[in-house]
C-alpha cells in the first residue's frame, strides 16, 4: 500500500522506505525528509546548483532537481540491486536541500560552497552532494580534508581534471591538480577511472583508463583500487560523463567509449569496505538528456554509494 504523498515533508521516520506513488509528490532525493536539523541524521543529501566553471555545455545547475526526480522511480525499493540490505535501514539520511550562494558574486562562490559543508560536517553528519559542474567537488575536498586530514580519492570520469594552472585558476578540469598541489588529497593513494582523454601528465595518481576498465573484470580492477586506496580516509567522487554517452547523455562534455550503467554499478559494489567519508556525482545536464536515462544513472550512483558508506571500514 502506498504512503501519502509528500513524504519529503510528512515523513515521520528518517529510516525506512515509503511507496509513494512515482509520478505525484514534492520530490526531494529518495523520499527523504526535508531538513536542516541534523541533530539526528547520518547523512545529509546537498544539491549545488553550479556550473559557472564549465568549459563546455552549460546545464548542469539543473542536475540536482534532475536526480531527485528521477531518485522518486528508485525510492520504494526495499534493497538496492547488489547489496543484501537497505541504506535506509541503517542510515538515518535526510535531505537538507540545496546549497545557498550568490551567483551575482561568482568568485565568493566556492567558499560559499566550503562553508555550506563545513558547517553539515561540524554536525558529525556525512556529506552527500549532487551537482553541479565538477568544480565544486574542489570546495567539498576543502571540507572534508579539514575534518578527516589527507585523503584519497576515488575519481570516476572521462577526464583527468589535472590540468596544470599555476595561477590558482581553477575551474572543472583543474581543481583535483590544485587540490593534489594543496595537500587535499593524496596522489600516490588516489585513483581516477574511466578516463579516455590525454593529459600530459598523470601527476602521480594512478589511472585506470576506459581501455583497462572494459579489459579487467569490475571485481580485480575494486581490488587494485582497494589496494591503492588502504584503509585512508575516502572521497569518492562521480563525473557521470564517466558513462559511455549511449548510457548518459545528459552531461556537459560527453566522451565516446566510456562504461556502461552495469559496469560502474559493479565496480561501486566491489568497493565495499573502503574508508568512505564523502561522495557526490556531478555534471548532470538535463537538458541534453534523452528520457531521463542520465539523471537516473546519476540516482543510481547516489544510492550505490550511499550503500557503501554503510558499509565503510566493514
Amino acid at each position: 500500500m502506498s504512503s501519502p504523498p509528500d513524504q519529503a515533508l510528512l515523513r515521520q521516520s528518517l529510516y525506512g522506505v515509503t511507496e509513494e506513488p512515482t509520478y505525484g509528490g514534492i520530490l526531494s532525493f529518495m523520499r527523504r525528509r526535508y531538513s536542516r536539523d541534523l541533530s539526528e541524521a547520518d547523512v545529509a543529501i546537498l544539491g549545488i546548483p553550479f556550473d559557472l566553471a564549465t568549459t563546455a555545455r552549460p546545464g548542469s545547475r539543473y542536475g540536482p532537481r534532475a536526480v531527485r526526480e528521477a531518485s522518486a522511480s528508485l525510492a520504494w525499493e526495499r534493497q538496492p540491486v547488489g547489496w543484501d540490505f537497505s541504506p535506509f535501514d541503517e542510515l538515518a539520511v535526510v535531505d537538507y536541500g540545496d546549497c545557498d550562494f550568490d551567483a551575482g558574486h561568482p568568485a565568493g562562490v566556492p567558499d560559499e560552497i566550503y562553508d555550506c559543508a563545513r558547517q553539515i560536517l561540524a554536525t558529525d553528519t556525512a556529506l552527500l552532494s549532487i551537482g553541479g559542474d565538477h568544480f565544486v567537488s574542489y570546495p567539498l575536498l576543502r571540507a572534508h580534508a579539514e575534518k578527516h586530514g589527507e585523503l584519497s580519492l576515488i575519481h570516476f570520469d572521462a577526464h583527468s581534471d589535472t590540468w596544470a594552472e599555476e595561477h590558482q585558476r581553477i575551474d572543472h578540469g583543474t581543481m583535483f591538480y590544485h587540490a593534489a598541489q594543496q595537500g587535499l588529497v593524496s596522489p600516490a593513494h588516489s585513483v581516477q577511472i574511466g578516463l579516455r582523454t590525454h593529459n600530459d601528465s598523470d601527476h602521480g595518481f594512478h589511472i585506470f583508463d576506459a581501455a583497462a576498465v572494459h579489459d579487467l573484470k569490475a571485481v580485480d580492477l575494486a581490488a587494485r583500487v582497494k589496494d591503492i586506496v588502504g584503509d585512508r580516509p575516502c572521497y569518492l567522487t562521480f563525473d557521470i560523463d564517466c558513462l559511455d554517452p549511449s548510457f548518459a547523455p545528459g552531461t556537459g562534455t560527453p566522451v565516446v567509449g566510456g562504461l556502461s550503467t552495469h559496469q560502474a554499478m559493479q565496480i561501486l559494489q566491489h568497493l565495499r569496505g573502503i574508508n568512505l567519508v564523502g561522495m557526490d556525482v556531478v555534471e548532470v545536464a538535463p537538458q541534453y538528456d534523452v528520457g531521463a536515462i542520465t539523471s537516473l544513472a546519476a540516482a543510481n550512483v547516489a544510492l550505490q554509494q550511499l550503500c557503501l558508506f554503510a558499509r565503510a571500514g566493514k
